[in-house]
């Protein structure tokens, strides 16, 4: 079996004049939590609905799970599990219920449904729970249902669309650590689009960074994160908008961030620091310490890149 779990070359789907998805290259590895991050209306779901044969392209090709689709869209579809903008439970059913009723559209034999059934819930926390209707339940709670619901047939794959959208921090950080559980205990792919960078970071082992349809970066957060970029961080007083203002005006810097005692500066990795320093010093800004990162954090290279992204367009 091929180690590749989703392989796209060139995929693109546009609507009217709009091109959701354009030339998209892209490889998820088996066994992994692969993040496809962008801000909304980047073309994350639109990739989702074309991997799983729910939208025909207009040019390029896919191979999910070693088939190709759309032509063999069912065969992925019955290998892969989602949960996408709606939950899929029946709010009036208890949660055992609701897991008995997919397990038997998926037609798993009594005893090892009721087998899976206990294993899923156990492993979510809400056996205790499960003659309880999922109605009263709180959201994050749900999510954690659905995704039992999602694994409940033992895919090889599952496509997770924003599924913390909504929850509180608590309830956030509980549904990411029984995905990670859950992922590493059944050896599952998953497939997860998002744009919180703080929940990539904290899950994902490769990340794709999608905008207007376009692959910007792909990689592990140690390539991506790599980015061809130099932070500086000063700290001072005095930093008036004309330091800002002499900043934003060299050809080297790439973004500022700037308030009355603080400067982020971001420029490219082969460039000296000390004009720039001097530069803050000319303009009347007070330099009290100077801080010196290689190494971008995700949100900062993902600003990077959106801000290149918008510069490229234009």
């Amino acid at each position: 079996m091929s180690s590749v779990a989703i392989r796209t070359h060139n995929l693109t789907r546009t609507f009217g004049a709009i091109r959701a998805v354009d030339q998209l290259t892209l490889e998820v590895r088996q066994g992994e939590i692969f993040g496809f991050l962008g801000p909304n209306g980047s073309g994350k779901t639109t990739t989702i609905r074309l991997l799983l044969g729910l939208l025909q392209p207009d040019a390029g090709q896919i191979e999910v799970l070693g088939f190709a689709v759309p032509q063999q869209a069912s065969e992925v579809r019955m290998h892969t599990g989602t949960l996408l903008e709606h939950s899929g439970l029946y709010e009036r059913l208890s949660a055992a219920d609701n897991l008995d009723y997919y397990g038997r559209i998926w037609r798993i034999p009594a005893a090892q449904r009721r087998e899976r059934i206990r294993e899923l819930l156990e492993q979510v926390g809400l056996w205790e729970r499960r003659h309880e209707p999922v109605k009263t339940w709180s959201r994050g709670m749900k999510q954690k249902l659905a995704i039992a619901r999602a694994l409940l047939h033992r895919p090889q794959l599952i496509f997770l669309d924003e599924p913390t959208a909504g929850l509180d921090p608590i309830a956030a950080a509980a549904f990411r650590d029984d995905l990670r559980a859950l992922a590493e205990r059944e050896g599952v792919t998953v497939f997860l689009t998002t744009h919180n960078l703080d929940e990539a970071e904290k899950l994902c082992h490769r990340v794709g960074i999608i905008r207007h349809g376009r692959l910007l970066a792909q990689g592990s957060l140690a390539e991506i994160q790599r980015h061809d970029t130099l932070h500086l961080e000063i700290i001072g007083r005095n930093f008036i908008p004309s330091v800002e203002a002499a900043l934003r005006s060299q050809p080297t810097v790439r973004r500022v961030e700037a308030s009355d005692t603080h400067l982020m500066i971001e420029l490219a990795s082969s460039s000296d620091p000390a004009p720039l320093i001097k530069l803050v010093i000319e303009h009347g800004g007070q330099i009290e310490e100077v801080y010196r990162k290689q190494n971008a954090s995700l949100e900062e290279v993902f600003l990077t890149l959106m801000a290149e992204e918008t510069t490229y367009a234009h």
